[in-house]
């Protein structure tokens, strides 16, 4: 449209029964419009009555149906869109201010009309007051010609709707809804009860499958209520009540119940503390005096380090104070003596009488629990057994009863006994598949009771005891069909040099008894006390001798 271009001017569109202000009318209009039908087409630069008019004449939209606008709108529309009285074209006849065409005849600028303030004002439209116009503002008819116009100030390159050159730009709606601004749901009114029965609001076929409905959900919580109270009733009986009490379990001599009741409290706990350093091990009462026989790696740093301190815990609670009597490190055994009166005493039985097989019992304090009972068999007896020395002079080794019953750290100098309740040995060490500090893995071994006998009296009455050497040093070999001790070197002036024994020799036998290491050639000679003759069956270069020795 060209209209709306020039300010304070308006092309003022035909009617339908004659041309506006500076047209033709009916239909003798030879340019604005065609009348056909007595429905006008025109063609105007504006809209027209009853269709929409493009620019220059080009028929944007034909009217239909037969009726025809009212005066009042079709003035208004000629008013606002049509030509200045006197302006037959496109453009007015003279030049505005600044070059501008469309002036008004009389030199000012009208406001614009409220229809274009609406279509292409700022947003508010004439209400609007706080925005700048973008009418142009009357200029003096005296100003001068060269004077800058004041529509185009400094401002007005900041303002996109007076700068020509501004870009074009892609935005939301001109007029946004206010932030914060949510509409309220309408709150419908509320059914009573008598409307609802009685004011027909509800179908009657609803209300009677609602009522349906609350019945049978009625049915089924007082079904599930009567089956849980029935279920309830038949866990609790008020009048029930248990059988009465079966005489406790007998418990036969020989049953672990009755070894371990007896002998336990003949088994203590000892404890060791030097500084920061300490230890837990077992001991085992021997006599009505106090003395207790344990293991010599239990008690040797008390009869080592001053700082040491030794303390016998006893199945009651009651704690003593414990001194080192004598210790024997080749056979890894020890007495410790508490001074307390009538100390429950251990029966001591005999190992030579043990066979495999034999039920056993193991009683100590591994890992500190005092009075732990384990329960096993004798696996093997006479079983050479090498000991951890705990010092460079000791060589202990120990002619072991292996025994299955489960022996952990702390067990050791605890008491192996008997299904008869007699002790038959001390429980000293353990294998393990790591080494270290294991546990049980059903390989435990115990100094017979017979040699702990002698060793444990020598100790008391000498402080110490004397063991056979027979004078040499042995490795163990085999032919393949025999095993044996062979003899490295003979210690000159010993039993062995005067028995004319000779390195390389092979010891097959002491006594009768059969020699297959060299672990077993030392506790075979120990058995004897010294002094004592023995015979050994020794294979010199292939050949077998039999030499008497003298321990």
């Amino acid at each position: 449209m060209t209209g709306p271009t020039e300010p304070g001017g308006a092309a003022a569109p035909e009617t339908e029964s004659g041309a506006g202000p500076g047209g033709s009318s009916g239909a003798d209009a030879p340019t604005n419009g065609h009348a056909t039908n007595g429905h006008a087409s025109p063609t105007t630069n504006g809209h027209t009555g009853n269709g929409h008019g493009s620019g220059n004449g080009t028929a944007n939209g034909t009217a239909t149906g037969n009726g025809h606008r009212s005066a009042p709108v079709e003035r208004e529309l000629a008013a606002v869109f049509g030509r200045p009285e006197g302006v037959r074209g496109a453009f007015g006849p003279g030049a505005g201010v600044n070059g501008h065409s469309g002036s008004h005849p009389s030199g000012r600028h009208e406001p614009p009309a409220p229809a274009l303030v609406s279509a292409f004002g700022r947003p508010g439209g004439a209400s609007d007051t706080s925005a700048a116009s973008l009418q142009r503002p009357d200029r003096p008819a005296d100003a001068d010609a060269d004077r800058p116009d004041d529509f185009w100030d400094d401002t007005s390159s900041v303002d996109p709707w007076r700068n020509p050159d501004a870009a074009a730009e892609l935005g939301g709606p001109a007029l946004r809804e206010p932030h914060g601004s949510t509409a309220e749901r309408p709150v419908g009114p509320r059914l009573s009860a008598r409307e609802l029965v009685l004011g027909r609001r509800v179908q009657p076929a609803a209300l009677a499958l609602l009522a349906v409905v609350a019945l049978v959900l009625g049915g089924v919580g007082g079904v599930v209520g009567w089956a849980v109270a029935g279920g309830a009733d038949r866990l609790v009986d008020p009048g029930a009540s248990l059988t009465p009490v079966s005489p406790g379990r007998e418990r036969p001599p020989g049953s672990v119940a009755d070894v371990a009741g007896r002998v336990a409290p003949a088994v203590v706990s000892l404890e060791l503390q030097a500084g920061s350093s300490g230890g837990t091990g077992s001991g085992v009462v021997l006599s009505p005096d106090g003395y207790i026989v344990t293991n010599n790696h239990v008690v040797e740093l008390a009869a080592t380090d001053p700082r040491a301190t030794l303390e016998a815990v006893f199945a009651s609670g009651l704690r003593a104070p414990a001194r080192v009597v004598g210790r024997d490190p080749q056979t890894d055994i020890a007495v410790v003596k508490v001074e307390l009166a009538n100390p429950v005493v251990a029966q001591l039985g005999r190992s030579s009488d043990l066979q495999v097989g034999d039920g056993v019992i193991a009683i100590g304090s591994p890992l500190g629990l005092a009075g732990t009972v384990t329960e096993g068999i004798v696996s093997s007896v006479d079983r050479p057994v090498r000991l951890d020395a705990e010092s460079a002079e000791a060589n202990p080794v120990i002619d072991a009863i292996q025994t299955d019953a489960a022996i952990n750290p702390g067990n050791s100098g605890g008491a192996l006994v008997d299904t008869s309740g007699a002790v038959v040995g001390i429980n000293t060490a353990i294998r393990t598949l790591g080494g270290g500090e294991g546990g049980s893995i059903g390989l435990g071994f115990a100094i017979p009771i017979d040699d702990v006998r002698v060793i444990a009296e020598s100790i008391i009455r000498t402080g110490g005891y004397t063991h056979s050497d027979l004078g040499v040093n042995a490795k163990s070999v085999t032919d393949g069909a025999s095993d044996g001790a062979q003899v490295l070197n003979v210690r000159q002036g010993g039993p062995a040099s005067r028995a004319g024994l000779l390195e390389g020799d092979v010891v097959l036998r002491v006594d009768d008894r059969p020699i297959a290491s060299a672990d077993e050639l030392v506790v075979a000679v120990r058995e004897h006390p010294p002094g004592q003759a023995i015979t050994l069956g020794v294979v010199r270069q292939g050949r077998p001798l039999s030499l008497q020795v003298a321990l």
